[in-house]
């Protein structure tokens, strides 16, 4: 078979009854939203909540105001263009014009929140600083960390996922999962001075609820023990996923599951399953090795 017929077969193969072979692949008229698009957002906001570190270098105290005001108007313009995709695409209407309207002033809502997201990130930062010794200064921590990716990214995430915005959110904090290891669903709520050490293979659901001056190491996950199905046999959104209170610290590996409370003030040990509430204070850890002496492999 030649080279031209070979590909046009995988063409027809492809395309050919495309709803029937391949039902579970939509096809969309209506433009999606971008995900190159989308970084570069996320790249101007961290140019506006971190002056200097990202965007242009020469963003000093003097020019701040002129710095900002580019930025602020781009992330408008460019924001304002992604909601209207994924909202048009989500809508039975053929009128673009009302849809328009309503992602200019979702923008502006957006906009607005900024101020909440550049002080949580600056708590977060001073947390991540503070938990680790290893950190020489502030700057380090802002360039280096994953964990800073990742939690901004959410922050930012968080708040297009309060408005209700569909399927960007979602692309948001999957962007910095790929990246950096670290997954947090948009629709988990966190508090303020929140530290991640390390963070490769954190995992933190979409109803989990953290407080304020929480600490995760690697590895940690905040998971659903199981969930219910509705009729359809799809899995029911319902509250699944754990409670973290105040200043509750949880080390490399630990697995806390299912919709149950860890008090505040609690330390949860490394490699830990934890599936029951525990009261404030608490002080858990995985029970110790047993020695036993095995001969040729005998006994595993």
């Amino acid at each position: 078979m030649s080279k031209n017929k070979y590909l046009q077969n995988t063409v027809k193969y492809l395309t050919e009854n495309h709803k029937v072979v391949f039902p579970f692949i939509p096809i969309h008229e209506r433009r999606l939203p971008s995900s190159m698009r989308l970084i570069g957002i996320i790249e101007s906001i961290r140019a506006i909540i971190f002056p200097g570190y990202f965007g242009s270098p020469l963003a000093k105290e003097d020019s701040l105001v002129f710095h900002v005001g580019i930025g602020v108007e781009k992330i408008f313009n460019d924001l304002s263009h992604q909601i209207f995709d994924v909202l048009f695409l989500q809508s039975d209407k053929t009128d673009s014009a009302q849809i328009r309207t309503e992602a200019r002033n979702l923008t502006r809502d957006f906009l607005s929140r900024l101020q909440r997201i550049k002080q949580l990130m600056s708590s977060d930062i001073k947390a991540i600083f503070d938990s680790d010794p290893a950190a020489k200064n502030l700057s380090e921590v802002i360039f280096c960390y994953p964990a800073v990716k990742a939690i901004f990214n959410y922050r930012i995430a968080h708040e297009l996922y309060l408005m209700n915005i569909p399927l960007i959110p979602r692309i948001i904090t999957e962007l910095a999962h790929v990246e950096t290891g670290i997954d947090i669903h948009p629709g988990a709520e966190i508090g303020e001075y929140f530290s991640i050490d390390h963070g490769t293979g954190v995992v933190i659901g979409e109803t989990t609820i953290i407080g304020n001056h929480v600490t995760l190491y690697q590895g940690v996950t905040l998971g659903a023990k199981n969930f219910t199905l509705d009729e359809l046999g799809h899995p029911k959104n319902t509250l699944r996923h754990p409670i973290l209170e105040d200043n509750v610290i949880v080390y490399s590996n630990a697995s806390i599951l299912g919709r149950i409370t860890i008090g505040h003030g609690t330390i949860v040990g490394g490699n830990v399953w934890l599936d029951r509430s525990v009261p404030p204070y608490s002080r858990i850890l995985q029970t110790k090795a047993v020695k036993q002496d095995l001969t040729d492999g005998a006994g595993i």
